[in-house]
């Protein structure tokens, strides 16, 4: 259905972020979309900053805008949730406040809905901040490989993980029925405040949903640029994907023994042992063993030399070279912050970017 144009919108969820919030809103509706069909309800969590003003001036300009105030911060989960419901469109887009579409972003990133299986589309997103200093250098071509590798990938089996919370899209009739048991999430008794967008997808892959990634629905998001900001995001990020991918476990294998044995599982498991496969190959082994680890670094090249050549081919960027830093970081220091996360698992306080 090439005239598929169903009624759209967008949640934004918004805490402290004066700098970028009106021009996250303004993205919604420069968009080569029909504009009566674009909804936007952006949901001001608790800011101590001028947000809300940045809301409201928005508002003056664009028409189809509800604000919500939440006068004491809830937490992103909450604002989403109150965003489902007050949602008038068909389709919800889960955009975060620091996100920022392409014009014909909107247009192709509501197409798989056309296929009434469809629960779930995710955007392809790149850092907007790409140039700004070494860290946010190194994660451009990461960004690029977690969704045109990974997320590409699972799309082949209609199984993506995460539909990542910068730029995604929901068919809302699937998710209300599950709305109130997501957003009262538990894991060791407590109340998950994060890992929302991951949640919320396996959740629609538990329904027996498609959830999928389209590469031509492009938006660039903020990147942390201080590796305090990244430290904490990655905690938070690491923690949700423990929680959910061991509450998918289950599911997943019932659903897709081949994607569960050739991918999920294997995922997870070398995903927990990296950290002590690199302290193995580059502490034990040279100093008490007397064994160098020419062939684990030979190992990591490699792998980042076809995934250089994989973001070359398809991206034509120049920051390719960080591909190689960024996986040596990933295999040795960055890998430990998932210890870290571990042992800060009873922790569910958001943290901050």
């Amino acid at each position: 259905k090439l005239n598929y144009n169903p009624t759209v919108t967008f949640v934004i969820p918004c805490k402290n972020e004066q700098e970028v919030i009106y021009k996250t809103i303004t993205t919604c509706f420069n968009t080569y979309y029909d504009q009566s069909k674009i909804e936007v309800i952006a949901i001001n969590d608790g800011s101590t900053d001028n947000t809300l003003s940045e809301m409201q001036r928005a508002k003056k300009h664009y028409k189809n805008i509800t604000i919500v105030n939440f006068k004491v911060n809830k937490g992103k989960r909450e604002g989403m949730a109150e965003g489902f419901k007050r949602a008038k469109g068909e389709i919800v887009i889960q955009l975060d406040s620091d996100s920022f579409t392409e014009p014909e972003a909107l247009k192709r990133i509501v197409m798989p809905f056309v296929d009434k299986n469809i629960a779930a589309v995710v955007g392809h997103t790149e850092p907007s901040n790409k140039d700004e200093n070494f860290l946010t250098k190194m994660q451009t071509p990461y960004y690029f490989m977690s969704f045109r590798a990974l997320k590409a990938s699972e799309s082949i089996f209609n199984m993506v993980f995460c539909c990542s919370g910068c730029f995604s899209a929901y068919r809302k009739s699937y998710v209300l029925p599950i709305i109130e048991e997501w957003r009262k999430e538990t894991f060791l008794g407590k109340v998950i405040t994060f890992g929302d967008d991951r949640a919320l997808t396996n959740q629609m892959l538990r329904l027996g949903y498609k959830a999928v990634y389209c590469f031509d629905a492009k938006a660039c998001t903020v990147v942390p640029n201080t590796f305090k900001q990244f430290f904490k995001q990655q905690v938070r990020w690491k923690k949700g994907w423990f929680i959910n991918s061991i509450k998918a476990l289950r599911f997943v294998i019932k659903r897709d023994a081949f994607v569960s044995l050739t991918y999920f599982i294997p995922l997870i498991i070398l995903t927990l042992l990296t950290p002590f496969i690199a302290f193995k190959a580059l502490i034990l082994n040279p100093f008490f063993l007397g064994i160098m680890p020419f062939f684990y670094i030979a190992g990591i090249l490699l792998v980042s030399f076809l995934l250089y050549l994989h973001y070359k081919i398809y991206s034509g960027e120049h920051h390719g070279g960080y591909m190689f830093l960024w996986s040596i970081f990933n295999m040795t220091l960055f890998s430990y912050i998932l210890l870290y996360a571990l042992y800060d698992l009873r922790n569910m306080k958001w943290g901050t970017r």
